[in-house]
């Protein structure tokens, strides 16, 4: 996908069309997915499966090996993550999501900005500042945080297809109807896929449920460092 470049013509009519882009996914409160992963992440090819489940401010990511066997559980409640390695038993406990998370793959997400990314929505609360049109079908929203938005008009429908903030592009390359199917990160040392299966959006997922990790006894804990040092996917 070509996104539209130069400088455009200013425009003062967006909240509209944003706001009607953002409806769709705006609405997903809770997402379970299995994740195809694939690409490159700190120099290393990446691929696998992740069983994933967000809620608000929460979310359970379990990588799975090609026998169906977990190979780390991820778990998040605010501000608090745990990360099980469990061929390793190996344990994290009580660091920030989105810092494991840059660790594991070096994407800087939290719980709601990860749901958002998966939804369609790019990042969870925005704040434009200003607008340009490209044509009749194309819109670039800025953020007064730093960022943009890119919107598409699509069958007189205004679509997110792709986003960029604080060093991470998001593009939507596949959707079916207004849920994407195919969502790529890109970022320093970073270029992967994320393909969605098996999607429920806003069924029922207990938060008490969704955070809970048994720690085996014998696990020995690791630092974020430690985790840096062994690349993508902690291997």
């Amino acid at each position: 996908m070509t996104l539209p470049s130069g400088t455009g013509t200013p425009t003062a009519d967006f909240q509209q069309a944003l706001s009607a882009a953002r409806m769709s996914c705006e609405r997903v409160n809770t997402l379970q997915a299995e994740l195809g992963l694939s690409g490159r992440a700190a120099g290393q090819r990446v691929r696998g499966r992740i069983h994933a489940g967000l809620v608000p401010q929460a979310l359970r990511l379990e990588a799975v090996a090609p026998f169906g066997s977990p190979v780390f559980i991820l778990v998040a409640d605010g501000s608090r993550g745990t990360l099980l390695l469990l061929r390793e038993q190996r344990v994290l406990r009580d660091a920030p999501p989105e810092e494991i998370l840059n660790a594991l793959i070096g994407v800087k997400l939290g719980p709601d900005d990860l749901r958002a990314a998966l939804s369609g929505c790019v990042k969870a609360a925005v704040d434009p500042s200003q607008a340009r049109a490209y044509g009749a079908d194309w819109l670039v929203i800025d953020l007064a945080s730093g960022g943009s938005l890119y919107l598409r008009r699509q069958a007189d429908t205004w679509r997110i297809v792709a986003g960029r903030y604080g060093g991470l592009e998001v593009d939507y390359t596949a959707f079916e109807g207004d849920r994407p199917l195919r969502v790529a990160l890109r970022g320093t040392d970073l270029d992967v896929g994320l393909s969605l299966q098996q999607v429920e959006i806003n069924g029922e997922l207990p938060r008490d449920r969704l955070v809970a990790v048994t720690i085996p006894a014998a696990a020995s804990p690791f630092t974020l460092d430690d985790l840096r040092k062994s690349g993508p996917l902690g291997q």
